[in-house]
């Protein structure tokens, strides 16, 4: 038996960790970023651990907003509203039932329907065997000490239960969870990728003014909308919207309007055509990037100035066509994680034929590494972006990439 857990205990060490990207566990909280017209908004739906409970729904976003809720159940159609405002006590909304719910959320005149599931842990079948052989093994060892260690059987008994327990939490890891009651039901492999396809309202946007740009999202395969949605780093979907020259950026996550309809209100100053690159992710699928354009009429308007930022190193200093390099980017104090990560660097050829979205990690309190590869040579608009003192902060700086 010794022998036997000592091979186990080598192949566990063997073993790469497994990934868990993506994954929205039950009892844990989902974090969903929205932009709105007044601002950008992160949700926190706290995790349960049993239902009926009480659904906590709080709001972080940089400026006071104030927000009405309705949680619906699409099990059976039950409702309860509430409110919330930015940086304030959470709403308290009952969850009566586990599975698909749709929060709605009000702001002013824009509404959101975010879908998520209510999720409530459950034990797998191996967790209750190895609390089992840590019980059995217990009472057996109570057996040795009152028998004075003469019983071979009872010992024998007791070593065998401890060695399944301890087994079982060497291989913990990579033994699959238990299913959540309210799960979603598995997806089947091989899923289609959606098809999207972008338009502004009005459909032709003046400078200066609000309007529009909606994303049109379809299966592959049977043309219906596509609203199964992944949470990935924060949000359903990053979209990042710039001017042909890069001089106008931004970087927003669209408001879920109907099914397969995204939305975001912007305001850009300057006329011209610009370039729409959203990710998206399916439940059961992988990463998908869908691109598109629109153009944008009237006269140049005044823009807010950008964050300029000092060069960043890069490691090697000139960076190759189809090698990773390594960029350094110094902030002017302590750098605080948005959307979930210490930093996010949108990379974009000159031509807007090529969009990268590195994270990046922490090199201190107020140094950011990001690594990634350039397809090939040419020039490239970059934009890191970080949360300093609660304000994002962007900085943008351009690559050459010269071999």
């Amino acid at each position: 038996m010794t022998r036997v857990l000592a091979a186990a205990f080598l192949v566990v060490l063997s073993l790469a960790a497994p990934a868990r990207a993506h994954v929205v566990e039950a009892g844990t909280d989902l974090r969903i970023t929205q932009t709105f017209a007044a601002g950008e908004v992160t949700f926190a739906i706290a995790g349960v651990s049993q239902v009926p409970a009480p659904l906590r729904v709080s709001a972080r976003a940089s400026r006071p907003m104030s927000l009405e809720l309705e949680l619906r159940s699409l099990t059976d159609g039950t409702t309860a509203t509430g409110s919330v405002a930015t940086g304030r006590e959470p709403a308290a909304l009952p969850a009566v039932h586990a599975g698909p719910h749709e929060l709605r959320v009000q702001v002013g005149d824009e509404v959101s329907v975010i879908p998520f599931r209510v999720l409530v842990p459950t034990s797998a079948l191996w967790t209750m065997v190895m609390d089992g052989a840590f019980l059995v093994s217990g009472l057996l060892l109570v057996g040795v000490v009152l028998a004075n260690g003469r019983s071979r059987l009872v010992v024998a008994g007791a070593s065998a239960a401890a060695s399944v327990a301890i087994a079982l939490i060497l291989l913990s890891p990579y033994l699959p969870p238990a299913r959540p009651e309210g799960a979603a039901p598995v997806a089947e492999p091989g899923r289609p990728y959606a098809q999207g396809r972008f338009s502004t309202l009005p459909a032709r946007p003046a400078t200066g003014t609000e309007f529009a740009l909606l994303l049109h999202l379809v299966d592959g395969a049977t043309g219906r909308p596509v609203d199964d949605l992944a949470v990935h780093h924060e949000a359903t979907v990053h979209l990042v919207v710039t001017s042909r020259d890069g001089a106008v950026f931004r970087h927003v996550h669209p408001l879920r309007t109907a099914p397969g309809v995204l939305t975001v209100r912007l305001r850009v100053p300057r006329p011209g055509r610009y370039l729409a690159h959203a990710e998206i992710e399916r439940q059961g699928s992988g990463g998908q990037l869908l691109s598109g354009a629109f153009e944008v009429a009237g006269e140049p308007r005044p823009d807010a100035p950008s964050q300029q930022a000092a060069a960043p190193r890069l490691v090697p200093s000139a960076p190759t066509a189809g090698s990773p390099v390594t960029i350094e980017i110094g902030a002017d104090g302590p750098i605080q994680p948005w959307l979930g990560m210490p930093g996010h660097l949108i990379v974009r050829s000159r031509d807007g034929g090529h969009l990268a979205h590195a994270h990046g990690t922490a090199a201190g309190e107020s140094v950011l590494r990001f690594t990634l590869t350039f397809p090939e040579r040419g020039r490239y608009l970059a934009w890191a972006q970080y949360a300093q003192e609660g304000r994002l902060m962007t900085r943008p700086f351009t690559m050459e990439v010269q071999r």
